[in-house]
């Protein structure tokens, strides 16, 4: 495999020609900021003909590459600024570079002065990024911001609704360029899928960035506009009654509303929205297990099959003010507040017996009962920023952030085991809960100046302080279980500087820089039973390096490479050591000495322009990984060593080193003017070593070997048809194949959608007809199966049901389109841990 991908890597660094260059960049005539997305334009004097068209990167500049000579005019256009034309550009040699300089744009008086009739791509790419378009995901249309970012190409969802990029799922999301510290998940379940512009994936992350995760970042970018005046939006969202019940108690509900309004002048913009979604699903959870007991030679099994639905509830508000009294300050005061309630309902039928001896089929006994399992999981977040910012007469600018965010999380589990069939017989009642309020600060203090013509400096300071509390109650029959009830307390605190180098000269695009990170450490925890408080101290001082260089063959074709160390850190549920039960044969628990991975990820690539609107990419990448972090099965013991026979204990815990080796490939393919058609794929061989120590309730470490190889692959197809002038029709289809984790395997999962999208009213009112986890009965679709066992030990198989043939209807009206510039700040640490 490694032989394969480096083979694939040499092909990509083809030989190149020299020709001439035209490069500049485009600014705001009024504060100076760059304009990133400006479309350029270059035409022949003589005739008026179009050359090419690029558009500028993240600093606001463009290169037009093997241009002839002769003698050529620029026209630089963005929505809501007026056109800017430069003429008399000569090229006199193939080998010469005109440097346009800066070109400003200043903001148009009304909106129809600049008419952009080009279509964006689906896909750009940059010398650290590549950016998505999300408007060319109809089937997220009225869902959330993973209902878009699950059509990237290094981007997989599965069954449980956990979201990998390249495979790991451990990475940040920042909204807007701004950080967060909240469980990915979460914020993006959050955010309206309608309210997104944009989606940038950053793989290897410069050291401007906060080095917090495995997969790098996705910076999601909110709708933005240019002009003044007022825009709002109000989004609808209603689901069709299930076409497979799953015989479920309570049938599924899914509908929600959204609405932002924002209102900008010269000075001013300001910002309000709120959001109340309810997005239930049904379905079913089909399991087996066995657990052998090697001192009593006895094997006991123990399968079950039930209902396994959630009902999830979200709302939220949100407020921004920018104040901009000049051009060269500007303010901003945000909040949030939000609640998030998602129960999981698990009433199963377990049919249990046991053998003795193991291997024979002599049963000692029988014994089926139902399990009512309801885990309540509420989310209270409140927070508050504050933003400035200073451009000095040299366009050199100072930044500065504030947030402050309280999460209170907390919610109950119920576990009753009962009779079967009559219910009314009760074996065991078993209730915790737990109160996990957290208080989170950061503060960023930025400076950017340009100091020499070759390039950028960046430097800064970042300041994060995290208090998690948690107290957890565990209750059989009523009565207070002291060695299961607990407190405990998360503290860290991080500082960190870092210095960066960013320019773009000729034909090359590059950035250096290094980030020094401090962070300390204090875990508490106590027993109810017990009057003594453990303390567990992890902390640490270390660089993290990155660089990435971009070199343009020509105008079509791009050739990068980059280097980026990493680290993910770790949240209080993983570490938190006591038992939880999860199901009625599960306890899940954490590690109190978790120690966070640390990553080096390498990658090189290729970019390709092709004509008709068609463009390919390839990415080698090679990601090593020390102190990976899984969730893991073992034997569940008694105080006194004894094998638990009913319950299997699930651990998060370190289990070694991983190296993840693979190429990822993509490609926007045109048959015809209607018709688009967008492939990403994955392919990666992954391989984990190592090995668990953990120690049980008993006392005794035990030691668990971790040898684990595959080749894992995803397939992410987004293919759009339009026809007439206001209609089109979306096939998505995702892949992901079958893939190994430190005693296990997952299945392959699959998801089939289409979409029907129709605008009325000169595209004010969009409406949305989706047909989601398309199955019709034969296709198996939104099924996952998860396997762990340990020889000799235990075997346990799961296979997750959820619900397909899903028909939701979504109605989205504009109040003056096109005017947009709202922006929301989001959960920093709390939505993390939920």
């Amino acid at each position: 495999m490694i032989k394969k991908i480096v083979f694939l890597a040499l092909l990509i660094f083809t030989s190149f020609n020299i020709h001439a260059q035209i490069s500049g960049r485009v600014l705001d005539n009024d504060d100076k900021s760059v304009i990133e997305y400006a479309t350029v334009a270059l035409y022949k004097q003589k005739d008026n003909s179009l050359v090419t068209g690029v558009i500028t990167d993240v600093n606001g500049v463009f290169s037009i590459d093997n241009i002839t000579s002769g003698k050529y005019y620029l026209e630089i256009s963005f929505i809501g600024y007026s056109t800017n034309t430069i003429s008399d550009i000569k090229v006199t040699s193939r080998n010469e570079t005109v440097q346009i300089g800066d070109i400003a744009l200043q903001i148009g008086s009304q909106l129809n002065e600049v008419t952009i009739n080009a279509e964006r791509s689906d896909v750009i790419h940059k010398i650290d990024r590549q950016v998505f378009d999300s408007k060319k995901f109809q089937n997220s249309q009225g869902g959330n911001a993973i209902d878009v970012i699950r059509n990237l190409p290094s981007v997989t969802v599965d069954g449980q609704g956990g979201i990998s990029v390249r495979g790991s799922q451990g990475f940040a999301v920042l909204i807007n360029g701004k950080p967060t510290q909240g469980d990915v998940t979460s914020i993006l379940s959050q955010l309206p899928a309608n309210a997104l512009q944009t989606v940038e994936l950053i793989t290897a992350p410069s050291a401007k960035y906060d080095p917090e995760g495995t997969g790098g970042i996705l910076n999601i970018i909110t709708k933005k506009g240019a002009i003044n005046g007022t825009y709002a939006q109000v989004n609808l969202r209603g689901g069709f009654p299930s076409i497979e019940p799953y015989d479920t108690q309570v049938v599924a509900q899914r509908y929600g509303i959204d609405a932002t309004v924002n209102k900008r002048s010269d000075k001013w913009n300001v910002s309000v929205g709120a959001s109340y979604q309810r997005n239930d699903k049904t379905g079913r959870r089909e399991g087996d297990m066995f657990i052998i007991n090697n001192a009593e030679n006895r094997t006991t099994f123990l399968p079950s099959d039930g209902e396994r639905s959630f009902d999830e509830i979200t709302y939220n508000g949100r407020f921004n003010l920018d104040f901009t009294p000049n051009n060269k300050d500007t303010y901003s005061l945000g909040f949030f507040a939000g609640k998030r309630t998602k129960d999981r309902l698990a009433d199963i039928v377990y049919n249990n017996f046991a053998v003795s001896p193991i291997d024979s089929d002599n049963r000692l006994y029988e014994f089926t009962y139902f399990n009512h399992n309801l885990r309540i999981r509420k989310g209270d977040f409140a927070l508050g920023s504050f933003d400035y910012s200073h451009t000095f007469n040299d366009t050199s600018k100072l930044s500065t952030s504030f947030l402050y965010e309280y999460t209170f999380l907390g919610g109950p589990t119920e576990n009753d085991n009962l009779g079967f069939p009559d219910e009314s017989i009760v074996y065991q009642r078993e209730f915790n809960t737990n109160d996990n309020p957290l208080y989170g600060t950061r503060i960023n203090i930025d400076y950017k100046w340009k100091p020499f013509p070759f390039g950028t400096i960046e430097t800064g300071y970042q300041f994060r302080d995290l208090d998690h509390e948690g107290d957890f109650v565990y209750e059989r029959d009523g009565n207070l279980v002291p060695e299961f009830s607990s407190s405990i307390e998360l503290k860290r605190t991080i500082h960190s500087g870092y210095a960066q180098l960013s320019g773009a000269k000729n034909k090359w695009d590059y950035n250096a820089g290094i980030r020094l990170e401090s962070m300390e450490r204090t875990y508490t925890e106590a027993l109810a039973s017990e009057t003594t408080t453990n303390v567990f101290n992890y902390d640490f001082v270390k660089l993290f390096p990155s660089a990435s260089v971009q070199y343009a063959v020509n105008n079509k074709t791009n050739l990068k490479a980059a280097y980026s160390k990493r680290v993910e850190r770790t949240t209080t549920f993983k570490m938190n050591s006591f038992a939880e039960r999860e199901h009625s044969e599960v306890f899940e628990q954490g590690d109190n000495t978790l120690r966070p991975e640390f990553i080096d990820l390498v990658e090189l690539g290729i970019t390709k322009k092709i004509k008709g609107g068609n463009s390919v990419f390839a990415t080698a990448y090679l990601r090593h990984t020390e102190n990976v972090i899984n969730r893991v099965n073992t034997l569940a013991y008694q105080p006194n060593g004894a094998v638990i026979d009913s319950i299997i204990n699930r651990v998060y815990s370190n289990v070694g080193k991983s190296n993840a080796i693979g190429l990822e490939i993509g490609a926007t393919v045109k048959p015809s003017k209607n018709w688009t058609n967008f492939i990403g794929a994955n392919i990666y061989n992954y391989a984990i070593d190592g090995v668990l120590n953990f120690r049980h309730r008993d006392g005794i470490e035990r030691r668990y070997n971790i040898d684990s190889e595959s080749t894992i692959y995803s397939i992410n197809l987004n293919s759009t048809y339009n026809f007439l002038d206001n209609a089109s029709l979306q096939f998505t289809f995702n892949y992901l194949s079958d893939r190994n984790t430190a005693l296990g395997e997952d299945s392959r999962f699959y998801s089939p959608n289409l979409t029907f999208r129709k605008s009325f009213s000169d595209d004010k009112l969009v409406a949305t007809l989706q047909w989601q986890n398309i199955d019709m009965g034969m296709l198996n679709t939104n099924e996952q199966r998860i396997t762990t066992s340990n020889p000799n030990e235990f075997f346990t198989t799961t296979n997750y049901v959820y619900e397909v043939d899903m028909i939701i209807l979504n109605l989205s009206y504009t109040f003056n389109k096109a005017k947009n510039k709202s922006k929301f700040i989001d959960s920093e640490f709390g939505k993390r841990e939920f």
